[in-house]
């Protein structure tokens, strides 16, 4: 998961000051592995939502995974740009639109009759949960690794580099 030594003591620290936080995010981090979803749809997920957030640690990590998954490089290239790229099926683009609108929800102003419809098009009620379940943990680690400055092996490799 922590790619470098100074990610690893930055979660060993916070894991330390919350210990029960931290194990109730692994125990949701295992139940939306476990929920059924497509283990590309949950990648893609996590990584629109880390572009929106910022968070360079996580984009790496998913980016890695998704890799390691087998997604195409044209999926990972163009997922800012997803609307416009016609590489997403429509499941995809219904949980893209469902991330992205919880993400940003108080800029969005909630989540629009047409995104709800979307989803509920392509996903059954518990997929629904399972998937907004999804996008509540990515957006928690987007912002633990933030505050905590969590740092990307290429940041470490760039500083060493210096």
């Amino acid at each position: 998961m922590l790619e470098t030594p100074k990610a690893r003591q930055q979660w060993q620290s916070f894991h330390k000051l919350a210990p029960q936080e931290v194990a109730a995010l692994l125990a949701m981090s295992k139940a939306v592995e476990a929920s059924g979803l497509e283990r590309e749809l949950l990648e893609l997920v996590k990584l629109r939502s880390s572009q929106l957030n910022g968070c360079a640690f996580c984009l790496q990590m998913h980016a890695t995974d998704a890799r390691k998954l087998g997604m195409s490089e044209e999926k990972l290239q163009l997922l800012a740009a997803w609307r416009e790229a016609p590489v997403y099926t429509a499941r995809e683009r219904a949980a893209l639109a469902w991330t992205e609108s919880l993400t940003l929800v108080a800029s969005h102003h909630g989540v629009s009759d047409e995104v709800y419809d979307d989803a509920v098009s392509v996903f059954s009620d518990a997929e629904l949960a399972h998937l907004t379940s999804a996008v509540l943990l990515i957006n928690s680690w987007n912002r633990l690794a933030i505050a905590y400055r969590f740092t990307t092996a290429v940041a470490a490799a760039s500083a060493h580099a210096a």
